[in-house]
């Protein structure tokens, strides 16, 4: 058990944070309904892995958890299909944009990982062959942290109407043989998962099982098994945000998952599962504010996996 006063250190770095927002970064502002929310908010939340939570800022306060949806419909996959997932994507580090088209083509149609769009897009593929799809996220996820979820519809419709590039994304891997089902239907579900409203509060339990070797964070049981957790935190660690992934593992030392929502999952194994959150982005997509967040986290706690 941590012997320390979690809350205190999150009142320290809220009220730390506060002076700052605005000033750095600006919203996604290539999709619409993002690109509206206002910049000046910030949440952060913890949850350990004996129950205990911690919040302060703008905790309770939901937004689009984007890219972090990757983590549980990558776990879901895992659980539907194990090592056979691994056939149609990569677990290596893109050092490109989480969008880019050029990597695919060099690597005919083969995303080099889950936790960028296209990978996304593959597993989003995987689960419909399945038949599973967006109505299996959200229920994954409110399983998670205990309490009723929903889809963003206008960012979802947001999404769509403004997705080319990962509409792009979809049609090239389907062009390499790469996509089984509908590109459509796939995106149908990818763009849902993205669209899902949660608060830092609700995200930092529904990733506790990141932390407790895999077991649900309300009811124990088995979610996935030791080994595929300790897979998904090495994914998150390595390509969790993109190409700054090498530049986190610096300055913060543990697996992130970002989203251009803003918001960060971070996992301290075997401890806890944080969730920070600001919508003013930096260049490469990552939260500006969120970040410098998890780094006096980490400094004040001493919490690294290094």
């Amino acid at each position: 058990m941590l012997a320390m006063d979690l809350q205190a250190i999150l009142d320290d770095i809220d009220a730390a944070i506060r002076p700052l927002l605005g000033q750095e970064g600006r919203a996604a502002n290539y999709i619409p309904a993002l690109a509206r929310v206002p910049v000046a908010r910030f949440g952060i939340a913890l949850r350990c892995c004996d129950g205990r939570e911690a919040a302060a800022g703008d905790a309770d306060t939901p937004f689009s958890i984007q890219s972090i949806s990757k983590l549980f419909s990558l776990t879901l996959a895992m659980q539907l299909l194990g090592e056979t997932l691994w056939q149609r994507i990569g677990r290596e580090p893109s050092g490109n944009p989480f969008n880019s088209l050029v990597q695919l083509e060099h690597e005919q149609g083969m995303p080099r990982n889950p936790l960028i769009n296209a990978g996304a897009i593959a597993v989003a593929d995987r689960l419909v062959s399945a038949g599973r799809g967006k109505q299996d996220v959200l229920a994954l996820l409110a399983s998670l942290c205990g309490e009723p979820l929903a889809f963003d519809e206008e960012v979802a419709r947001s999404e769509a109407d403004t997705g080319f590039r990962n509409l792009a994304l979809a049609n090239f891997m389907k062009s390499f043989g790469k996509l089984d089902n509908d590109v459509a239907t796939v995106l149908d579900v990818y763009f849902h998962q993205c669209a899902i409203a949660m608060s830092c509060r609700q995200l930092a339990r529904a990733a506790g099982y990141l932390c407790r070797d895999g077991a649900h964070p309300l009811d124990g049981s088995t979610l996935v098994s030791e080994r595929q957790t300790r897979r998904i935190n090495a994914l998150m660690l390595t390509c969790g945000t993109y190409d700054a992934a090498g530049e986190f593992a610096f300055r913060i030392g543990l697996p992130c998952k970002s989203g251009v929502g803003g918001g960060i999952v971070a996992i301290v194994p075997d401890t806890l599962s944080l969730c920070v959150w600001s919508p003013a982005l930096d260049a490469t997509g990552n939260s500006v504010l969120g970040m410098r967040a998890l780094e006096m986290f980490t400094a004040r706690t001493g919490l690294s996996i290094f």
